[in-house]
């Protein structure tokens, strides 16, 4: 087996979960005996390119020129049995799809977001849930929104790709939805269930957890959908030291409400800008992660990790997140709508059970997002696409 896998790589100064997983499968399927061939392009490239290339960069989503030749010729070269693409933009374009069609080669793609209808990919602007593009041809709120990058004229390229690329995105062979909610969502765009599969991302297994920290730590980018303010909300309804301790770790436009908590608070810390071990220590620390965002959060990473690590998770009931947690006696933890009043009532419980629900936590990775259990799943897909190409 010969896989392409194709992904823009969001920008290193950004983290993102997403190039992180893309890392992770890839290292997964090498170490099961597929044959990996990467087609990547990084968005930190894009500073360095000479100025004719800059120049058509606009229309890059849209076509990529340069891309397009290149992947002609991998494909050429490599004979793949499937390419998987993960995020095309805006250095790849949906048309490395058709240009795997015109070779031959079946196409896979994981979806990480909402961006076949949503400009931002988030269903999310000004602080609220948004599906105002959904259902129209063109998606001009989003230009009158600046919703891509906060300008109208990349909106507006972004919106005519989603426009010009529908048939594109409908010729995908097999789409890998990462959760039921990614599954109705494109259902609702108009793929047919068959040609849907649920398969979420998985994490290397870090081994036996270590035992149980205290308290509880959010880790995530500061940023209005995330939910800082909605989870200080809530903290702050408890009196100082009754849970515990809070600990924070991110950036972002919203580190001042964090920095202003820890100032008014013994209970809450600021950790600031975490790398790897950082965020490993602080979880390690800790016994309840909480990932409380308010937007339609697909799959979020920092949950994997919890539950890998054996850590209770606490998160709003948005998204994947219900998905992930699960319910009744295979619950890694607990859901609260994400409103402050809902949040702050389950804060109490969360301490008082995390000890069991760490335990679950484990447990469900170990039955659901185990790289022995999904890779042999991703290898089946491709296997499915292979054989029905021939």
């Amino acid at each position: 087996m010969k896989v392409v896998v194709a992904h823009n790589r969001y920008r290193e100064a950004i983290p993102s979960g997403e190039n992180v997983i893309v890392d992770t499968e890839i290292g997964q399927l090498r170490e099961a005996g597929v044959a990996v061939v990467p087609f990547q392009r990084s968005s930190d490239s894009i500073a360095e390119m000479p100025a004719v290339q800059k120049a058509l960069l606009p229309i890059s989503p849209i076509y990529g020129a340069s891309a397009q030749e290149d992947l002609k010729n991998l494909l050429k070269s490599e004979k793949p049995d499937v390419l998987h693409l993960h995020n095309p933009y805006p250095l790849l374009s949906p048309w490395v799809i058709r240009t795997a069609h015109a070779h031959g080669v079946p196409v896979v793609q994981t979806v990480h977001n909402y961006r076949q209808v949503c400009s931002s990919g988030l269903y999310f602007r000004d602080g609220h849930n948004c599906r105002d593009c959904r259902g129209k041809v063109l998606g001009w709120p989003a230009i009158k929104h600046r919703c891509y990058r906060g300008s109208a004229a990349q909106s507006a390229i972004m919106a005519t790709t989603l426009a010009v690329h529908r048939p594109t995105w409908r010729s995908v062979d097999r789409y890998i939805a990462l959760t039921d909610k990614i599954a109705a969502h494109l259902v609702d765009y108009g793929v047919p269930p068959e040609h849907i599969v649920i398969k979420p991302n998985g994490l290397p297994d870090p081994g036996q957890p270590v035992p149980l920290g205290d308290g509880f730590l959010y880790g995530a980018r500061l940023s209005p959908e995330k939910g800082l303010d909605l989870l200080l909300d809530a903290w702050r309804r408890h009196p100082d030291g009754s849970l515990g301790v809070l600990r924070i770790a991110g950036d972002g436009e919203l580190r001042p409400l964090a920095e202003q908590a820890a100032a008014e608070r013994g209970d809450v810390v600021y950790l600031g800008p975490l790398d790897r071990a950082g965020m490993t220590a602080a979880r390690n620390a800790s016994a309840v992660v909480i990932a409380a965002p308010t937007w339609e959060d697909v799959l979020p990473t920092v949950i994997l990790e919890a539950m890998s690590a054996g850590r209770a998770v606490l998160g709003t009931a948005v998204g994947g997140i219900p998905y992930m947690v699960g319910e009744g006696a295979e619950a890694a933890g607990w859901l609260a709508q994400p409103e402050a009043g809902a949040l702050a009532a389950v804060l109490p419980a969360a301490r008082a059970g995390a000890a069991g629900a760490a335990v679950m936590a484990r447990e469900r990775y170990l039955r659901h997002f185990h790289p022995d259990v999904l890779t042999k799943r991703l290898i089946e897909i491709y296997a499915d696409m292979a054989h029905a190409g021939r």
